[in-house]
């Protein structure tokens, strides 16, 4: 299923509670927005979560929903509250009380990419950004959050994990000394979005693929995870951050020699992960 604001593949047969989201791996680039900004169409993409969609493409595969932004990051960012409008952009918005993510130019609308780069000449309208906030951030999170409730229903629990990449350099000042880098960091809000079982397991497919995990520094969740995961309502959320140098080309935004090998790698982290809360009795697709 595909919509304006995101896709949908479902499994011919859904029998795990477990549920995949990509709200930042969007590249759907409006021509007019391209037009109005002050930056080129490669330099613009900097933000985005580039071919997580496709790390976790075998979702279905293995009977979890695989849902995915259309609309980039840089348009709108789905993993931020609908009413996370930054005034420095937006004409109208009165000056909310303190948020640093609005106030570094990263709210629901950013006012920047990466490195702090100005996105727009100008300043948008609020009836322009409410627009843009009503035709895709609201249906993106109807589709999800219509996907955890299924979940919730069918299995007894819901388990949503929310992908995500990070640029390779992001964690260089949280490495002490002597310390690896990790290539995941998972982030549960430090046991408030996930139940520690949940997190634990998640966290075992990850290693069992050799892969170094760690958990919550430098992130431990935003919108997303703060929003849908209740543990004690048996609602988990983890968000997964993945070191983007082990699969693609940074600074090209192209994948990288590595990318199919490691495509194969998480298609059995995808399946490991699928495990979690599977039940004898599925749930047809839509």
């Amino acid at each position: 299923m595909t919509r304006d604001a995101y896709s949908l593949v479902c499994p011919a047969l859904r029998d795990t509670p477990v549920i995949f989201s990509s709200p930042h791996s969007g590249r759907d680039y409006p021509q007019a927005f391209l037009a109005r900004s002050l930056l080129d169409a490669h330099t613009i993409r900097s933000s985005e979560d580039a071919f997580v969609e496709q790390l976790f493409a075998a979702a279905p595969d293995h009977g979890a929903p695989l849902i995915s932004a259309r609309a980039p990051r840089a348009y709108i960012d789905l993993n931020r509250a609908a009413d996370e409008l930054d005034p420095a952009l937006i004409d109208g918005v009165i000056r909310a009380p303190h948020n640093p993510r609005v106030n570094s130019g990263l709210g629901v609308i950013p006012r920047v990419v990466a490195n702090g780069r100005p996105i727009y000449r100008g300043k948008l309208s609020l009836l322009e950004a409410e627009a843009r906030i009503a035709r895709l951030w609201h249906p993106y999170h109807a589709a999800l959050r219509g996907l955890m409730d299924e979940s919730h229903i069918v299995f007894g629990q819901a388990v949503l994990i929310d992908c995500h990449s990070m640029p390779h350099e992001a964690i260089e000042a949280h490495i002490r000394p002597g310390q690896p880098r990790p290539d995941v960091v998972l982030g549960d809000r430090f046991g408030a979005a996930a139940g520690r079982d949940v997190m634990a397991l998640i966290e075992a497919a990850f290693v069992s693929a050799g892969l170094r995990v760690v958990r919550n520094a430098p992130f431990a969740g935003a919108y997303i995870t703060q929003a849908y995961g209740r543990p004690s309502h048996q609602r988990h959320v983890v968000q997964v951050e993945i070191d983007r140098a082990l699969y693609m080309d940074e600074a090209r935004i192209e994948h990288s020699s590595d990318f199919r090998a490691f495509q194969r790698l998480m298609n059995g982290v995808v399946a490991e992960i699928s495990q979690i809360g599977r039940q004898a009795l599925p749930l047809a697709a839509e």
